[in-house]
């Protein structure tokens, strides 16, 4: 790679970016969507239209309810679900599911099988679809199976519906599936996730049940999942080894321009990302996914989509689909897409907000305060939960978003910080403080925003405001969890969430009872007593402020920096008893997850500290030592005419120079002495990522700087790698 090859990127596209209209790709008819939205799902409309209604009813009991799923059910189902998937070009079959890696796997399986005449016929059993068999042996297990026990099992989530991957070579029937070992210990995101919802179903019922809503029988969690991503142009992210290595630039030099001006923010949408945008969309749609808002996001090229909310199985699983096709759609537009969460580094990076929220089966969703909400009973019950399962939890909660791509971003002046608290807004504090207190509360104002101008209309006040800066706020009738990383899974900090609000409702419904009912005397003493113990846990100032971290460690809150220091509470007994107790995970299984993820830590920043090293040496040095061999070439001819007193200025960018360069050399020799030292200490998992967290990572961060002092000073035809204000600003 030459830096020639970096300008020819430049100049072709800036050719190709000219697009006359004839040669625009036809958008899709919008008016249309509600014809084609979820047209490739076996969604509730296709069920109902292609199952016998016995079969039907069954299959809603099974979703809805829990009820077991029977063989019969299966296979009625199976037929219908793969003649429909027949009539709309499918050949093969999936059990798609969600291993300990945090991506997506999937094993392809033709519904073609042969008879014994030597034709052929295109099935798919209710055992197929139940229960597939892929090879679990070269999937992480953290321990829960030894490396040639290598059979797993996927099961069938009838809570989410299967669809069709199309491409034009052919489409799959994709059909959700837990994944599990032969002796059922879970090896995913998703058996965690939804017996996490089962418990929350439970706890929540029972509470709810006691207060006197007796119509209450269940509860389910929903999801509404913010996406944050960047997008560059294609040929610059294959002129970018690091990109494609790692996820994220290892060198670059700020641009001249960044996001300063705060001008990018709601922007105006470049023309080419627009048609990227409605692509995707309209595969989103096809697909059921309820993909509402775009914007362009804080930092340059960065943007987000947000759909409406979902039952917390679908959710999280059209957020892997999404993750998907924002590759696949990038691709086919000349784009990479970025879910690193901090591709480049000085801007902000990329999260996944999690909004999340508790209904009952009677549709009622436990979050919402209503008018008065120091009068919704429901409302402050669930409330005291939370705030006693994030204040007790806060270390696992931290843990459900540990990865050494989200360390880069958390508490970085863009994103929550490591510390878990809740924000409620000043109106909500204040109820709970008068609960506390035992006073009446400020019903809080209920007057229109009025805005001052006669030709607008008045807006409804808010009973409080956002904070952008808080891990998990309160926002009307949902808590965003504003920590969750861009490129994760959203089914652990889901599972996470649940299992802590099922534990205290559990608490809570414990204390009443023992209390000797819910009588209303009973009821204030629990919640002021465990909002009382709790308080500390509630923040509504600016969390990125040097202040809140001196008073959280005041409060005795946590802040777990690093992820080896947020993985470590993975181990804690204490954990380990909650979600066993709460039947989520195992002792064996918790331990897997920290394992696993340790192990992931560890191999990201080893993969990461060899590109530097190797891109520093093999790229960067030579174009600065060829720069510095011209530099000295042209000061010694100039000294043969003006003399050695006229190259003053020429001779100190020489010195800059082989000085930047003698540095870059030293941090690579420094670098590899701490690599290797780490990379050999593999009798201690947990040590070993604490080495590349305290020595290998800030040895990155050396080399990093004397390379982008050398971008600065390197003649600009020399450079090999697409530079920030390239990638960032041409689209």
């Amino acid at each position: 790679m030459t830096a020639s090859t970096r300008h020819e990127a430049v100049r072709g596209l800036a050719h190709e970016a000219v697009i006359e209209p004839e040669t625009m790709k036809e958008e899709p008819n919008n008016a249309r969507i509600p014809e084609y939205f979820g047209k490739f799902v076996f969604n509730d409309k296709t069920q109902q239209e292609r199952l016998p209604g016995p079969v039907y009813k069954a299959l809603r009991q099974v979703i809805e309810t829990g009820a077991p799923l029977t063989h019969e059910i299966a296979d009625s189902v199976a037929s219908a679900m793969k003649d429909w998937a027949i009539e709309n070009g499918a050949t093969h079959y999936t059990h798609w599911f969600q291993p300990m890696t945090g991506s997506t796997a999937e094993k392809h399986d033709s519904f073609m099988n042969p008879t014994k005449s030597g034709g052929a016929v295109l099935e798919l059993s209710g055992a197929q679809l139940f229960q597939g068999e892929p090879d679990a042996s070269s999937f992480p297990s953290g321990g829960l199976r030894a490396t040639f026990e290598a059979r797993g099992y996927t099961a069938w989530d009838p809570t989410s519906p299967a669809f069709l991957r199309c491409t034009p070579e052919g489409s799959t029937l994709t059909i959700p599936t837990a994944f599990c070992s032969w002796t059922g210990a879970a090896l995913d995101k998703k058996t965690p996730l939804l017996r996490s919802n089962q418990a929350l179903s439970k706890a929540a019922a029972r509470i709810l049940q006691l207060i006197g809503e007796t119509q209450v029988t269940r509860a389910s969690s929903s999801g509404g999942i913010e996406q944050e991503y960047f997008l560059i142009d294609a040929d610059f992210f294959n002129l970018r080894p690091d990109l494609l290595a790692c996820g994220r630039t290892l060198f670059g030099a700020r641009p001249y321009k960044g996001q300063e001006f705060d001008d990018h923010y709601f922007g105006n949408i470049p023309t080419r990302v627009l048609r990227f945008m409605h692509d995707l969309e309209h595969e989103l749609w096809l697909l059921g996914v309820p993909v509402k808002t775009r914007h362009n996001e804080v930092a340059p090229s960065q943007y987000e989509l947000a759909p409406v909310y979902q039952p917390i199985s679908i959710s999280t699983d059209q957020n892997m689909l999404t993750m998907a096709l924002l590759k696949d759609v990038a691709e086919r537009h000349g784009f990479a897409c970025l879910m690193h969460e901090k591709p480049f580094a000085g801007l902000n990076g990329s999260g996944k907000h999690l909004n999340w929220s508790v209904a009952d089966n009677l549709n009622n969703n436990l979050f919402d305060p209503g008018k008065t909400p120091h009068e919704n009973l429901k409302f402050i019950i669930f409330l005291t939960a939370i705030a006693r399962g994030v204040d007790l939890h806060q270390d696992i909660l931290r843990s459900s978003i540990a990865s050494a791509s989200n360390d880069h971003r958390l508490g970085a002046n863009e994103a929550p910080p490591a510390i878990i608290s809740v924000f409620l807004g000043k109106h909500l504090e204040g109820i709970v403080d008068s609960i506390i207190a035992g006073s009446t509360p400020d019903a809080g104002s209920t007057e229109p925003l009025r805005l001052g101008v006669t030709n607008l209309p008045d807006l409804p006040r808010d009973i409080s405001d956002r904070n952008r800066t808080s891990p998990l706020a309160f926002t009307g009738n949902r808590f965003e969890f504003r920590a969750v990383g861009s490129n994760q899974s959203p089914a652990y900090p889901a599972t996470f969430l649940n299992t802590i609000l099922a534990d205290s409702l559990d608490f809570l419904s414990d204390a009443i009872e023992k209390a000797g009912g819910p009588s209303t005397e009973n009821i204030q003493k629990i919640v002021r007593e465990t909002l009382t113990r709790h308080r500390r846990i509630f923040f509504s100032g600016d969390n990125y402020s040097q202040e809140w971290r001196e008073e959280a460690a005041r409060r005795g809150l946590l802040e777990l920096k690093g992820t080896p220091e947020a993985l470590a509470p993975l181990r804690d007994p204490k954990n380990e008893e909650l979600f066993s107790k709460m039947g989520v995970f195992t002792a064996e299984e918790l331990e897997s997850r920290w394992y696993v993820q340790t192990e992931i830590y560890v191999n990201k920043i080893n993969v990461e500290a060899m590109a530097t090293r190797d891109l520093a040496m093999t790229m960067l040095l030579p174009a600065a030592m060829e720069h510095q061999k011209r530099l000295a070439d042209s000061i010694h001819a100039l000294e043969r005419v003006v003399g050695s007193e006229g190259t003053t200025s020429q001779k100190e960018i020489l010195g800059l120079v082989t000085k930047a360069i003698g540095s870059l050399k030293s941090s690579v020799d420094s670098l590899l002495q701490f690599q290797e030292r780490w990379e050999l200490a593999t009798d201690d998992l947990g040590a070993q990522a604490t080495g590349y967290r305290n020595e290998v990572l800030p040895a990155m961060d050396k080399v990093r700087g004397s390379a982008d002092l050398l971008e600065r000073l390197v003649d600009d035809s020399l450079w090999p790698l697409p530079k920030y204000r390239e990638m960032l600003f041409i689209r």
